[in-house]
């Protein structure tokens, strides 16, 4: 790759790389979101240093979109596709920057994206208003990276330069945008997904609906028990709608579960309902070999058309769950067993202050406090059994012994004297992990991009 003739005025271009001491490659602090195809074609325009420039700010661009307009988000895949898009059109700017007779295209992967948007029904007002943000967090990053690589005297020219390209290839960039939202808009609402999607919703809005007619669009009954799950992947990819409601649909026979229904949300997140058989739950089997990144959100079986409702709201909020502490969490989790985590955790901040009161230095991410929350809770959900706890632990019972009675000395008071709260503490702390707790005496670590859907 070499820089084209007459090209002195844009050579810095060709100069950019990812700040010093930030690896680039397979240990750069970003991987590429792109495809290796796309990304080779960069290179061999650019070079490495400003494609990996590119990976890294498409990266804070799509952080910086998110944090303007948080409906954008959704979760680790959702952040995904939408890194994807910011990174194209950053590789994009530098190329047409470098060659400023290269084509005014949108990305496909910034299509890919907008279309994302339109089947999640975000408002095409949210849509924009994340373009205009990305114009402006893209011209302040391109304006830094040429003021350190151009002489004094020819910053205020290719300053000009830089506005001026941003705002025509952006003007584009919107126009194009807003034309295949409303052609996927248009497609979308003239498909039976689109009907069964709109009814769902109006049953989980609380707003009245025909149940009879509900239950035969929808082909699944909304009188007797329901059971509700939600599912996403990891990571966007070609396949993952169609990957997701098989193993959904499965999960849900699994459960004794029939007239299951499956409604997917967006490309990388499905809504299901099952209706259990009445008796005792069916036997568990061995979880089948769904793909790796595929994670379960399960609700508790409820009743008629509120439970229907009820159901998906527990399943929510086994979600957000496993987003607070995924790595803390199975890939299938159920409500019943974060409940009271999930409950605590509506409003974090504060759970945060509550669990680090209550637990003082036991609220510390560590493996020697967790090793000491972990026996007080067994040890407390035992009735104070020794024995049973060391079972539990597969440690012996003399080890219960000095690890509770450490942890009393941590506390400074007898466990009896809050066993309520330092039992709620402790759940939380079990399930939420990192999200609640501090990190080497600091504040709590951040959550991870997005939310759940």
């Amino acid at each position: 790759m070499t820089a084209p003739l007459g090209s002195g005025r844009t050579d810095w271009v060709y100069r950019l790389a990812p700040p010093p001491g930030q690896a680039a490659g397979r240990d750069a602090p970003y991987q590429p979101a792109g495809t290796v195809s796309a990304l080779t074609d960069a290179t061999d325009r650019l070079g490495p240093g400003p494609v990996a420039w590119a990976v890294q700010v498409g990266h804070d661009l799509a952080r910086t979109i998110i944090d303007a307009v948080p409906e954008l988000g959704g979760g680790k895949a959702p952040f995904e596709t939408l890194r994807m898009g910011t990174e194209a059109a950053t590789l994009h700017a530098l190329t047409l920057l470098a060659d400023p007779s290269a084509d005014l295209v949108v990305p496909e992967e910034s299509l890919r994206g907008d279309r994302e948007f339109a089947r999640r029904r975000i408002a095409l007002d949210k849509v924009l208003r994340g373009i205009r943000v990305a114009h402006a967090s893209l011209t302040r990053s391109l304006m830094a990276g040429c003021q350190d690589l151009v002489p004094p005297d020819d910053l205020a020219g290719q300053f000009r330069r830089i506005s001026e390209l941003l705002f025509g290839y952006m003007d584009a960039f919107s126009s194009h945008m807003t034309a295949e939202y409303l052609a996927e808009h248009d497609r979308w609402i003239t498909s039976g997904a689109a009907a069964r999607e709109e009814t769902v919703r109006l049953i989980l809005d609380g707003e009245p609906v025909r149940q009879d007619t509900a239950s035969q669009l929808l082909a699944h009954p909304l009188e007797g028990r329901q059971l509700a799950v939600i599912a996403w992947c990891e990571a966007p990819r070609a396949e993952a709608t169609t990957d997701l409601q098989a193993a959904t649909a499965e999960l849900l026979h699994q459960r004794g579960c029939s007239s299951p229904l499956v409604v997917p949300i967006g490309g990388t997140t499905v809504w299901a309902w099952g209706s259990p058989h009445p008796g005792p739950p069916a036997p568990r089997r061995p979880e089948p070999a769904f793909p790796a990144d595929i994670r379960f959100a399960c609700g508790s079986v409820r009743e008629g058309l509120a439970g229907f409702r009820q159901s998906h709201e527990d399943a929510r909020h086994a979600a957000r769950v496993v987003q607070l502490n995924p790595r803390g969490t199975g890939r299938l989790v159920e409500y019943r067993d974060v409940g009271l985590a999930a409950l605590l955790s509506a409003d974090l901040p504060a759970l945060r202050r509550f669990v680090s009161d209550e637990l003082g230095a036991l609220a510390v991410d560590s493996p020697q406090a967790d090793q000491l929350r972990e026996t007080v809770r067994r040890y407390l959900r035992n009735e104070r059994g020794l024995a049973a706890a060391a079972a539990q632990l597969h440690v012996a019972r003399n080890t219960v012994t000095y690890r509770v009675k450490r942890a009393q000395e941590i506390l400074g008071h007898d466990l009896a004297a809050r066993l309520p709260e330092l039992t709620a503490a402790l759940e939380a702390a079990r399930v939420l992990g990192s999200a609640v707790l501090r990190r080497d005496g600091t504040e709590p670590r951040d959550a991870a991009p997005g939310r759940a859907g």
